[in-house]
């Protein structure tokens, strides 16, 4: 994850922390991105990294949807390959997905969702 991506991400937590406490342990990170040295990246993939994995997620079922993950880009990101098949997979199986580019996107997809 960029820099501004990890800003955002942090942002967007905070909100939420602060907002919806009771469900604050249920938004969790997925920390697939990052700088690893080779034996870190090995054991991370034997623990179950997956190429492809958003974010975040929200372990809260609502209006049908299992759960709902979060990929957070900056508004020129793009998904890559892998993400877009992780998504297909996830929505496949009754998740919801979305790609988050603002806090106030954020706040707006979260409010809707839990509503």
């Amino acid at each position: 994850m960029r820099h501004d991506e990890s800003q955002l991400q942090q942002s967007c937590k905070r909100w939420f922390d602060l907002q919806y406490s009771d469900l604050s342990k249920l938004l969790i990170a997925i920390p697939n991105g990052g700088k690893r040295n080779k034996i870190e990246a090995a054991i991370m993939k034997l623990e179950g990294i997956v190429s492809g994995a958003p974010d975040m997620a929200l372990l809260v079922g609502r209006s049908g949807y299992n759960n709902l993950f979060i990929e957070l880009k900056t508004e020129k990101g793009r998904q890559s390959e892998s993400q877009k098949a992780w998504q297909k997979d996830a929505e496949k199986y009754g998740s919801k997905y979305v790609i988050i580019r603002s806090v106030d996107q954020f706040i707006e997809t979260i409010n809707n969702y839990l509503k």
